[in-house]
């Protein structure tokens, strides 16, 4: 399956943390990221949530995983969860 994958070209990946896990297969992921300020060189953290499918409805609020760029699984839901970190 991994020849598969590789074939299909580069994913996008991310790792955040399960901020909430009320839906039914599904986990939002906060992913944070540090960048520099353009005027004022400071260093500023920017984060976005994503819908992530979750299959083994297993994850819980504070963990931290790494998330894959996928199909569109469904309105909002465009990443599943790779791992648990």
């Amino acid at each position: 399956m991994s020849s598969n994958i590789e074939s299909r070209g580069r994913r996008k990946e991310n790792i955040g943390i399960v901020v909430s896990n009320k839906m039914n297969k599904t986990v939002t992921v906060k992913v944070t990221r540090k960048l520099r300020h353009s005027k004022y060189e400071k260093v500023i953290e920017r984060s976005k949530k994503y819908y992530a499918h979750d299959d083994s409805n297993s994850l819980s609020v504070g963990q931290k995983v790494r998330i894959m760029e996928t199909r569109p699984l469904s309105k909002l839901k465009r990443w599943r969860v790779v791992e648990v970190l």
